[in-house]
């Protein structure tokens, strides 16, 4: 099953993880060779990852210029799309992580198409929920207590983030389908294009022809919608997806309860994760000066989201490595895979954690002209820093699992660790022993920090033997000939 591993000649050096007792031993041309594999296809996620979540981020910083009360209202109904709609949406999409990873590596190239159209009817149909509740979020604000004036600036935010739904759900589909493959050129340019479209939208919309915070959400809308139809033009006639896109066929729509046994799980693994954050915003709106909170709290979610770009990058190219390896029956590729993606990411927070910390006076001066906002995050960046690198952390090891097919595991585990933990300590923290905004977030760092702890005991002791079975079940009772209808 692992002939390749097997039968070369091993000139062996240790590389050692976390646990000392865990000494696992690998060629070391293999090593070398996996680091270099990564970190070329790490470059890549990055990027996309980093363009991808530009689209919000640029949106907010110049809704920040049109005042606190914008930018606590875009805050609030960014925060609010976010649990009820885009990341359950991306984590839909990630079951694709699994299913077309383990499918492209056992060269079963017709069966990712397939899974993209599963997918993609899915994610259609859970589309209509979202966008009967978001043109009710300034209602929703109201009844929870939030101050009326921010409440009714969040409605109209998120009231003009609905046609975003569709075009953001066939995007998480459209990246997992490329990204199982290696594909990556095609996903940076037509993110980048799209991103500079996003800019030069808000400029207009915002700036010159004074759509304020509407503009903002609006030019969200339009660049999810570019970019989606870049990539299906490209998926269509691209010659390097005429393996894998052969047209829609009968079996994109059977079995969909099949995909939805892995969707939800991979949904909920990826919602109670930002689930736990984004209600640390809503909390801080019922703090005394929610103003000045909920401005504060915006600023460093985006700012450790953005931080954490860089291990989510990373995540996906462990989670491409290690479902590609076990569907090609290559249990210690991708064992070794995971060890050389967890020695990156570590490597890397520390690095980011230093910047943060360096650049603490003068980062929120990016969002907001508000003297007092800008000292507040100042304050609480130490925190933020340590909280990149429990992050980063378990975005890696949470690709391992996606690369695996453990999300039902995994969401058990974000459930214990947010929810059981993080979310207590935050309450605690801030309300018992008044530390505000800043004991949400170190509430936060314990959620995130107990889940890794979890996430690494269990990758730590997995028989990646039993996984690679695991894997060819998984794709052989998915393996159903197809037939084309267009």
């Amino acid at each position: 099953m692992d002939q390749e591993q097997d039968s070369k000649p091993l000139l062996k050096s240790s590389l050692t993880i976390p646990n000392s007792k865990y000494i696992l031993e690998f060629d070391i041309h293999d090593v070398f060779a996996e680091l270099k594999l990564q970190l070329i296809l790490a470059g890549p996620f990055i990027v996309v990852s980093f363009l991808q979540y530009s689209f919000l981020l640029t949106s907010i910083m110049f809704v920040g210029h049109l005042g606190e009360l914008a930018l606590s209202g875009a805050s609030l109904a960014t925060s609010f799309t976010n649990v009820t709609g885009f990341c359950f949406l991306m984590g839909v999409g990630g079951a694709l992580e699994t299913l077309c990873g383990q499918a492209y590596g056992a060269k079963q190239y017709q069966m990712l198409g397939v899974h993209l159209q599963r997918a993609t009817v899915i994610l259609i149909l859970m589309a209509i929920p979202i966008s009967i509740i978001w043109p009710f979020t300034g209602q929703i604000f109201t009844l929870f207590g939030q101050d009326l004036e921010v409440a009714k600036e969040a409605g109209n935010y998120a009231h003009w983030l609905i046609p975003s739904i569709l075009p953001y759900g066939l995007l998480q589909c459209q990246i997992r389908f490329l990204q199982t493959q290696n594909n990556l050129k095609p996903l940076m340019l037509s993110t980048g294009f799209s991103s500079l479209l996003h800019v030069g939208c808000c400029w207009i919309l915002v700036s010159k022809l004074g759509f304020g915070s509407s503009g903002a959400a609006l030019s969200v809308s339009i660049s999810y919608g570019v970019n989606a139809a870049i990539l299906c033009v490209y998926i269509k006639m691209s010659c390097t997806c005429e393996r894998t896109w052969v047209g829609f066929s009968k079996e994109g729509v059977r079995d969909l309860g099949g995909f939805i046994a892995l969707g939800m799980p991979s949904a909920l693994m990826v919602c109670l994760e930002h689930w736990s954050y984004e209600f640390s915003v809503l909390l801080s709106g019922i703090l005394p000066n929610p103003k000045l909170e909920t401005s504060m709290m915006s600023i460093s979610l985006s700012t450790i989201s953005m931080a954490y770009r860089i291990p989510f990058g990373f995540g996906n190219t462990v989670s491409t490595r290690v479902s590609n390896e076990l569907g090609a029956g290559k249990h210690k590729s991708a064992k070794l895979a995971v060890w050389v993606a967890l020695s990156l990411v570590i490597t890397e927070v520390l690095v980011v954690g230093l910047v943060l910390m360096a650049a603490r006076g003068v980062w929120a001066k990016m969002y907001t002209n508000e003297v007092e906002v800008v000292s507040y995050v100042s304050l609480v960046m130490p925190v933020l820093a340590i909280s990149n690198v429990m992050d980063g952390v378990q975005g890696v090891l949470s690709g391992v699992a996606r690369g695996c097919g453990w999300q039902k595991m995994c969401t058990l585990v974000n459930l214990g660790a947010y929810y059981l933990v993080g979310l207590p300590c935050a309450v605690t923290l801030t309300f018992v022993y008044n530390l505000g905004g800043k004991g949400l977030w170190i509430g936060n760092i314990s959620g995130s920090g107990v889940q890794a702890l979890l996430l690494l005991v269990i990758t730590t002791r997995t028989n990646w033997g039993l996984e690679v079975n695991k894997a060819m079940n998984r794709v052989h009772s998915n393996n159903m000939p197809t037939t084309t209808v267009s």
